[in-house]
């Protein structure tokens, strides 16, 4: 089954953030996810979104595609810069199978 990855950030130190980005979509592709949305600047329809200031949605075929590509040696090695740049949190989506 389908599922996304929706991260929601807190840019603190675009410095190591920026080579997390250089580096990402390569090793995405490589364990075949998706890069579908990256927003720096969305804006908030209703409600309230506190302290992110990015969000990015990827999608993979199932839970395993997914987490074979968040714990691989490639991704993990360029997390380090990711979580020494910005706060995430990610959430991980079922896709709606509905007809």
């Amino acid at each position: 089954m389908t599922v996304y990855a929706l991260a929601q950030l807190r840019i603190h130190d675009p410095e190591p953030y920026a080579r997390y980005m250089a580096r990402f979509l390569p090793i995405l592709q490589k364990y075949n996810g998706a890069l579908l949305a990256a927003d720096d600047a969305p804006r908030v329809l209703e409600g309230e979104w506190w302290d992110r200031n990015k969000v990015v949605l990827m999608q993979f075929a199932d839970t395993n595609a997914f987490r074979a590509w968040a714990t691989s040696p490639e991704y993990t090695e360029i997390a380090k810069d990711r979580k020494a740049g910005a706060e995430a949190v990610v959430l991980l989506i079922k896709a709606f199978e509905g007809a």
